[in-house]
C-alpha cells in the first residue's frame, strides 16, 4: 500500500520525546473529532496536549503532517489487531472468527471515526481510502482462506468485501451498540458456517 507522504515528522530519541509524540496524537484526535480537520489548528492541540507550541511544530511542522501521522499510527494498529487475528485463524470455529473481527473493529471504534475524517478532508490524504480499503481486504482474505480452508482465492475476496461492508455497522453510532455488536457477530458466523 502506498501512503503519500508529506514532510516527516521528527522522531523522538527518548523516552520523553516518544510520550510528548503520543500526547500530541492523542490529543490531535481529540480535536480532529471534535472539529474536523479544517477547524484544527495546532495551537488548539498544543494546548490539549500541554506542549509548547514550538515543540508541537518541531515534532509536526504543520498540520498535515500531523494528520499523515495519526493516520500512520490508525494503519499500524489496525495492522497489529489484524495480524493478532491472522496469527490464529487457522484454528478459529466460525464463531470465533467472528467474534475476533467484531471485537478488532469495537477496539478501533474512535480512531477509525477520527481517520475517516481526516481522508475525508482531501488533499494528499483523500487517495488513501481505496489504498487502505483494498489492502483491508487482502488481509481479511488471507485470513479468511486460513480460517475457512476449503475458500478458494477468488471467493475469499468477494466474502471480504462484504465483511468490510458488515462491519461498518459496528461503527455506527446506534443506542444499543452491544445489540448491534451481538447481532453482527451472529451474522457473521451463520456466513462463516454457510460458506
Amino acid at each position: 500500500m502506498s501512503i503519500p507522504t508529506p514532510p516527516a515528522p521528527l522522531a523522538p530519541k527518548r523516552r520523553r520525546g516518544h510520550l510528548r509524540v503520543a500526547a500530541i496524537l492523542d490529543a490531535a484526535e481529540t480535536v480532529f473529532a471534535e472539529k474536523g480537520y479544517d477547524a484544527a489548528t495546532m495551537t488548539e492541540i498544543a494546548a490539549r496536549s500541554k506542549t509548547a507550541i514550538g515543540s508541537l511544530y518541531r515534532f509536526f511542522p504543520n498540520k498535515e503532517v500531523l494528520a499523515q501521522a495519526f493516520l500512520s499510527d490508525y494503519v499500524e494498529k489496525v495492522l497489529e489487531n489484524l495480524n493478532g487475528i491472522a496469527a490464529h485463524a487457522e484454528g478459529m470455529t466460525p464463531r470465533q472468527l467472528a467474534e475476533a473481527l467484531v471485537a478488532y473493529r469495537i477496539a478501533l471504534k474512535e480512531h477509525r471515526r477520527v481517520a475517516s475524517v481526516l481522508v475525508e478532508a482531501g488533499g494528499d490524504m483523500s487517495g488513501m481510502r481505496g489504498d487502505l480499503s483494498a489492502f483491508l481486504r487482502t488481509k481479511l482474505s488471507a485470513i479468511l482462506r486460513s480460517a475457512l480452508p476449503h475458500l478458494d482465492e477468488a471467493r475469499a475476496a468477494e466474502m471480504a468485501r462484504l465483511i468490510q461492508h458488515v462491519l461498518k455497522l459496528v461503527s455506527e453510532t446506534s443506542p444499543d451498540e452491544k445489540a448491534v455488536a451481538a447481532d453482527v457477530t451472529d451474522l457473521l458466523e451463520f456466513y462463516f458456517t454457510k460458506r
